[in-house]
């Protein structure tokens, strides 16, 4: 089990993104939880599956996508020093 298998789209809060990168030709994409709720019954699908239904949206490639999740925020650095 994994956050892929776990997390449904529904759970995703509205403003949270998808970055799709592409297996093939490395091509980066993004897709929100409303672009992917446009579809009827799609809330509940699992981002697993999410993943499965995506290819890249590059101009004549196709290929399959791998899946990251993106988090509202930025990362902090080390923020600190020796005493």
């Amino acid at each position: 089990m994994n956050w892929k298998t776990e997390l449904q789209v529904r759970d995703l809060e509205p403003g949270q993104r998808l970055e799709m990168t592409c297996k093939t030709c490395g091509h980066v994409h993004y897709l929100t939880p409303v672009e992917i709720m446009a579809s009827p019954e799609r809330e509940f699908l699992y981002l697993d599956e999410v993943e499965r239904e995506t290819y890249c949206k590059a101009r004549g490639c196709l290929g399959n996508v791998r899946m990251a999740l993106i988090r509202k925020g930025s990362a902090s650095g080390f923020v600190g020093g020796m005493a």
